[in-house]
C-alpha cells in the first residue's frame, strides 16, 4: 500500500493510485441542519418576568416587543369609594369607612404573580413564551415584603425543574423557570432608589435581570445618558451583577461585534413602548404623537427598543444557558449540600444507636470518617460555587 495517498482532513480528497477516486466528503457537515430541522419541530420555550411599579408601561412594552397582545382579558379594577351625595361628600372627603378602608388595602397590599402563556409563530419558527407579570409590586406603603412572593415563585420553578431531574420521564421536563427579568425603573426619579437596590441585591443570584429605564419619552437625550450614567455607577457600588452580553469571537463578523458593542453601551435600556401606529414623515409607524412632534419607538434617536428586542430574541439562548449553568446550578448545589448534611446527621443518630455493641475506639474512627466525608464534601460544594460565581 506505499502507493497509496490518504489525507484524512474534511475538505480535501482521498487519492489512490487504483482506477477510483474517493471523494473526502464524510457528511456530518450537515449536522447543524440536522439541530436546526429538530429545533424548529419541537420549538422553543422562554419565560420571561416583567417587575415595576404600575404605572411603568410594562404592559405596553412587552406587546410591543411580541406584536400581540398579551393581556387582552385584562381587567382594570375600578376605583374605590362612594362618591354619591353632596359636593362636598364628592370633593371635600370621603366618607370614613371608605377612606379607612382604601388607607388599609394600600398599606397591606400584596405582590400578585400571574404567568400567561401564548405560542408566537413566525416563518414556522414556533415559541412558547410565558410572561410572568407581578401586579402590586411596589404600590404598598410598606414594601418590605414585596420580595418574597417573587423569590419563592423562583425557588419554586428550580424546585420543580429539579425534581424533574431526580423523576423517571427526564425527556419531557417541563422548564417554567425565569430566563429573564425586565426590570422597569422610574424615569422620575435621580438614579436608584433604595427599594430598587434592595430588589436587585435580592435576585440577582437567581436571575438575568435587564434593568430598564421606563417612559424614556419623558427625557431629553441628556437626562437619558446621566441618568444611564448614575444606574450604572450605584449597580457597581452596590456589587449588583445584571445580566452582561457574551464576549464576541475574534472569528466573528465585524458587524456582529459592532451590533454588540452597541447593545452593550446601550445598557440600561431607555425604552418607550406603543401599540398604536401613527403617521410620521408620510409613513405609519408605531409611536406617540406630542405637541411638539412624534416619538417612533423602532427608531434608534428616539428610543432604545430595537436595541432591546436585538438583545432578548439574538441572546436568547444565552440567557437560557446562563439560566442553566449558574442560576439553576447553584440553587441545586445548595440542595444537594443541604441534603447531604442531612443524609450524615442521619447516618450518626443511626450509628449512635448502635454504639453499645461497638467498643470506644471503633466508634470514634467511625466518627471521624464521617466527619471527615462530611468535610470534603462541603470543601467539594464551595470550590464548585467559587467557580460559578467567577465565571
Amino acid at each position: 500500500m506505499s502507493g497509496d495517498k490518504c489525507v484524512s482532513s474534511a475538505g480535501t480528497k482521498v487519492e489512490s493510485t487504483g482506477e477510483q477516486n474517493i471523494p473526502s466528503y464524510v457528511g456530518f457537515a450537515n449536522l447543524p441542519n440536522q439541530v436546526h430541522r429538530k429545533s424548529v419541530k419541537k420549538g422553543f420555550e422562554f419565560t420571561l418576568m416583567v417587575v415595576g411599579e404600575s404605572g411603568l408601561g410594562k404592559s405596553t412594552l412587552i406587546n410591543s416587543l411580541f406584536l400581540s397582545d398579551l393581556y387582552v382579558d385584562r381587567k382594570v379594577p375600578e376605583a374605590k369609594g362612594n362618591f354619591s351625595g353632596s359636593g362636598v361628600e364628592k370633593f371635600g372627603k370621603l366618607r370614613s369607612r371608605d377612606t379607612d378602608f382604601n388607607s388599609q388595602d394600600k398599606f397591606q397590599k400584596n405582590v400578585e404573580i400571574r404567568a400567561k402563556t401564548v405560542e408566537i409563530e413566525e416563518r414556522g419558527v414556533k415559541l412558547r413564551l410565558t410572561v410572568v407579570d407581578t401586579p402590586g409590586f411596589g404600590d404598598a406603603i410598606d414594601n418590605t415584603d414585596s420580595f418574597s412572593s417573587i423569590i419563592k415563585y423562583m425557588d419554586d420553578q428550580f424546585e420543580k425543574f429539579f425534581h424533574g431531574e431526580r423523576g423517571l420521564n427526564r425527556r419531557n421536563i417541563a422548564d417554567n423557570r425565569v430566563h429573564c427579568c425586565f426590570y422597569f425603573i422610574s424615569p422620575w426619579g435621580h438614579g436608584l432608589k433604595p427599594f430598587d437596590v434592595e430588589f436587585m441585591k435580592q435576585l440577582h443570584q437567581k436571575v438575568n435581570i435587564v434593568p430598564i429605564i421606563a417612559k424614556a419619552d419623558v427625557l431629553t437625550k441628556t437626562e437619558v445618558t446621566q441618568l444611564k450614567k448614575r444606574i450604572l455607577e450605584e449597580i457597581k457600588l452596590n456589587g449588583i451583577k445584571i445580566y452582561t452580553l457574551p464576549e464576541v469571537d475574534e472569528d466573528e463578523e465585524e458587524s456582529y461585534k459592532e451590533e454588540v458593542r452597541q447593545l452593550k453601551a446601550a445598557m440600561p435600556f431607555a425604552v418607550s413602548g406603543s401599540t398604536t401606529f401613527v403617521e410620521a414623515k408620510g409613513k405609519k409607524v408605531r409611536g406617540r404623537v406630542y405637541p411638539w412632534g412624534v416619538i417612533e419607538i423602532e427608531n434608534p434617536e428616539h428610543s432604545d427598543f430595537v436595541k432591546l428586542r436585538t438583545m432578548l430574541i439574538a441572546h436568547m439562548q444565552d440567557l437560557q444557558e446562563v439560566t442553566q449553568e449558574v442560576h439553576y446550578e447553584n440553587y441545586r448545589l445548595q440542595k444537594l449540600a443541604v441534603e447531604a448534611k442531612a443524609g450524615a446527621k442521619a447516618e450518626l443518630l443511626i450509628d449512635s444507636t448502635l454504639s453499645r455493641s461497638v467498643d470506644g475506639d471503633e466508634m470514634k474512627r467511625i466518627l471521624e470518617e464521617k466527619e471527615a466525608e462530611l468535610r470534603k464534601m462541603q470543601e467539594l460544594m464551595a470550590k464548585m460555587q467559587a467557580e460559578i460565581h467567577k465565571n
